[in-house]
Parts: C-alpha cells; sequence; structure tokens
C-alpha cells in the first residue's frame, strides 16, 4: 500500500464557484441584458429555463459582440433567445476540478454553470480554478 502523505486533497467545484452571474428571461432584449450585464457586474446571463422539460440558457458578452454588434443588429429589436446558447453543458458542485478543467478542455469552454438538483447555484471558471482551488490551498 503506497503512503498517502503526497495526496493531494480533492477540491471540488463547489469551493471555487462563484456568484458572477444574473439569470435572465429568452424573450428579453439584448438591450435589456447588456443592462442587467451592468447592474450585477455579471460575467455570464443564465437563460431560465420556460417549463420543467425545458433547459438553461447562456449569454456571454462575447455573444451579443459576434450576433448583434458585428451584424449591425439593433439591441432593442433582438431577443436574447436569439443569440443564447442552449443548451448548456453544466457541472455538478461535488465535481473534482482536475475533471472540470478537463471537460472545460474537451469542449472548448472557460466557465460552466453549476447545476444541483436542477437549479442553478453558482459559475466555475478557469479563473476560479486555478486561482481559487490550486493558489487558495
Amino acid at each position: 500500500m503506497r503512503a498517502e502523505q503526497g495526496k493531494r486533497p480533492i477540491i471540488r467545484v463547489e469551493q471555487v464557484m462563484a456568484q458572477n452571474y444574473a439569470m435572465i428571461d429568452g424573450l428579453a432584449t439584448i438591450q435589456e441584458a447588456i443592462d442587467l450585464f451592468r447592474l450585477e457586474s455579471a460575467a455570464l446571463l443564465i437563460v431560465n429555463k420556460r417549463h420543467d422539460d425545458d433547459e438553461y440558457g447562456l449569454v456571454l458578452l462575447s455573444d451579443i459582440a459576434k450576433q448583434v454588434v458585428a451584424r449591425d443588429r439593433s439591441p432593442e429589436r433582438v431577443n436574447v433567445y436569439e443569440v443564447m446558447a442552449k443548451p448548456v453543458i453544466a457541472v455538478d458542485p461535488s465535481m473534482d476540478v482536475r475533471y472540470c478543467a478537463r471537460l472545460f478542455e474537451r469542449f472548448g469552454l472557460s466557465l460552466a454553470p453549476v447545476i444541483e438538483h436542477q437549479a442553478v447555484v453558482g459559475v466555475v471558471s478557469y479563473d476560479g480554478i486555478v486561482l481559487e482551488g490550486l493558489l487558495g490551498t
């Protein structure tokens, strides 16, 4: 049996997740989304489910830049559902951050919502994994 002296403690997603997100309805306009980003200092917006069998969506500022600003569309006339990513890849709060980082690498993600019991409880990002997880220990 190997000695456990060099064994690293497991750092879970719930230990490094942040609360820098806001929830929005898919029928809201992009202008309302921009206002919410500013008001909440959010890194991302999570689009609410419309019903129990629906999935969460996700809107980043980069989505707005690519799909609204770059195409010269009016933020007052474009709805969130037109630019959101859906369904989102989400992680469980009890996941080991090493596996979360591997998931991010595999799917080209830099952040993801943390979902427990069908509800969003936070957001995990590479920043949190490295700064809070590895350097915070």
